[in-house]
């Protein structure tokens, strides 16, 4: 852009000065010309009369020797007119030779003046009388020609002269003109170049400014920073370079190598940085340890690149040290708590396992006792028959119901074990056509034991996601089989199963019944084992099932939730990632 303004500048200047000069050169040959053809007009006018004047000498002359003057010069005065009338009359034939109607006029004079000449010569000789000398003059007429002559003359020098007026006045013109042209130009020029100085003026304050702030912003950072050049003298450095290696003069110009008490004296780190200013290489986290003004050696993390400087063509390289010593120290410390915590960690596996061992175990030792009391109780019952009384009924129903919510308990135990124990088979799952089973499964039970009891359920669109199919059968058996028990008082039961996605694109199920609820001060408790919020005469269960549903939905990486009051309905929440991929192998739990 500078460029060309300064191109049309140039430009400009030379239209201003170099055409108005041409023009004013032109005018003036111009007016030169004209000035010429007026002196033209004025020559042959006098020349004219010069003529008529030598004409009418002669002609007086002759005259007065016909008449007999005796006079000692006559014919010397008559001698002298006619040796100017020819050279006057080739003058003017030269004079007029650009005008066509001049030369006829003068060829018409030339022919009367020779002819006149003639009689005068006749005169003088004494062989003419008076009489043919008047008649002379009306028979060869000179005075009408030259003063048709003069005439067009005095035209053409009026019009020359009106044309060499208009030419002064266009010159005139034409040089105010140029002269207001060139005043502009100065002040076109006298205005840019005040704004070119002003804003050459400005830049130089805003680059002082721009180099102030950079370097109090170089002071401000309080990683090490310093400019070397291609021959590794320190050009710059900031403050906290200056306080880490000891720089208490002026460092500027002095090898980096001898900065910070021979802190950068190092074959190898020089011989990188020598690299990357000749070779233009950048040199990324390049570790050492140094030795820094306070006596202790720190772990520096290095880092150099190439850059032009901006007043100079040299090349510079820029160098950076990080201080990465409590960082090495912290990451030291950290693997030594990792190995602590891998140690509690396989501890805490182990008697995980070993829990789990024993709870296999009891779930499975248990079950033989279990199917003597239940058989031998029934057994007890067939024998009696008919004669036992209310009483041992009784005993024998307890006996019966005991043994079955204790072999329930026990499935339960097992489901909840092998949901622990178990790897992850990720494969993609329909939830629609899965709870649509489940649905059914429940429905058909709910009517077996309450043939009088209506559910309504609600059941929006359900995605399909990656999981483990099984474990997810479990989640909804559990929660939709709380909400079918759970409502079982209320008339009708209505539940709601719907699907929305979080902020972070993940699943969330929401799963609502108008059923009994609960306290949300004893919410704490709800996924735990063992742990009900209801009387077992009030509602039947084992107290596993949601501590069933939370450790599936932990495996999975989501969370379970759930919200309710007393009498109103309770609402269960779960999310599952979108990240879940089918992997086609198995996901241990750890």
């Amino acid at each position: 852009m500078q460029k060309w303004r300064l191109a049309l500048l140039l430009l400009a200047v030379g239209l201003i000065v170099v055409v108005p000069a041409v023009l004013l050169r032109m005018a003036s040959l111009e007016s030169i010309a004209a000035a010429e053809q007026v002196n033209h007009s004025q020559q042959v006018e006098a020349q004219s009369y010069e003529l008529t004047y030598d004409l009418r000498n002669v002609e007086t002359v002759a005259l007065a020797v016909a008449a007999d003057v005796r006079a000692p010069d006559l014919r010397q005065r008559i001698a002298e007119s006619r040796e100017r009338i020819d050279p006057a009359l080739d003058t003017l034939q030269a004079l007029t030779s650009d005008n066509p109607a001049q030369q006829v006029r003068i060829g018409q004079l030339r022919t009367n003046v020779a002819l006149r000449t003639q009689e005068v010569d006749r005169i003088l000789a004494g062989t003419a009388d008076a009489a043919g000398i008047e008649a002379l003059v009306s028979r060869y007429p000179i005075r009408g020609i030259a003063s048709d002559i003069v005439a067009a003359e005095r035209t053409l020098l009026a019009e020359r002269t009106a044309t060499a007026d208009a030419i002064r006045q266009r010159t005139e013109l034409l040089r105010w003109g140029a002269v207001l042209a060139q005043l502009a130009l100065l002040g076109t020029v006298t205005y840019f170049a005040t704004r070119q100085i002003a804003g050459r003026l400005q830049a130089e304050r805003t680059t002082r400014r721009a180099s102030a702030r950079a370097a109090v912003m170089l002071d401000t950072v309080r990683e090490p920073i310093v400019l070397a050049d291609a021959d590794l003298n320190v050009v710059m450095y900031n403050a906290a370079f200056a306080e880490l290696f000891g720089v208490e003069d002026d460092a500027t110009g002095r090898p980096l190598a001898q900065v910070g008490e021979g802190a950068w004296d190092d074959a190898e780190t020089l011989r990188r940085l020598g690299d990357v200013i000749a070779r233009d290489r950048e040199l990324w986290d390049f570790q050492r340890t140094q030795e820094t003004a306070d006596g202790f050696e720190r772990i520096m993390l290095v880092n150099a690149r190439r850059m032009e400087l901006p007043d100079t063509e040299d090349d510079a390289v820029l160098v950076t040290a990080s201080d990465i010593t409590s960082q090495k120290t912290s990451e030291q410390q950290i693997r030594t708590l990792n190995r602590q915590l891998e140690g509690k960690v396989e501890q805490v596996s182990d008697v995980n396992r070993e829990l789990e061992a024993f709870s296999y175990s009891v779930s499975h030792d248990l079950r033989a006792p279990l199917r003597h009391i239940a058989g031998f109780s029934d057994k007890l019952a067939r024998q009696l028959g008919d004669d036992i009384d209310e009483k041992s009924r009784h005993y024998l129903d307890v006996i019966a119901g005991s043994a079955r919510r204790m072999s329930a308990l026990i499935d339960d135990l097992l489901v909840y074990s092998r949901l622990g124990r178990s790897a992850l088979r990720l494969q993609m799952v329909d939830l629609q056509s899965m709870v649509h089973d489940t649905r059914s499964m429940l429905d058909a039970n709910a009517h077996a034991e309450n043939p009088d009891h209506v559910i309504h359920w609600e059941i929006g669109t359900l995605p399909v996601l990656v999981a483990d199919e099984n474990m997810i059968r479990q989640v909804w058996l559990n929660l939709l089989g709380n909400a079918v028990k759970y409502s079982v008082r209320s008339e009708p039961a209505v539940i709601t199963v719907a699907h929305e996605y979080d902020s972070d694109g993940s699943h969330r199920f929401t799963i609502h019944d108008n059923g009994a609820g609960f306290d949300m001060a004893y919410a704490g408790k709800l996924f735990g084992v063992f742990q009900r919020l209801h009387a077992a005469s009030e509602f039947s269960g084992t107290g596993i099932g949601l501590a069933s549903v939370k450790r599936v939905i932990t495996r999975h990486d989501g969370r379970v939730w759930a919200e309710s009051e007393p009498g109103k309905g309770a609402t269960f929440h779960f999310t599952l990632p979108a990240t879940l991929e089918p992997t086609g192998k198995s996901t241990a739990n750890t």
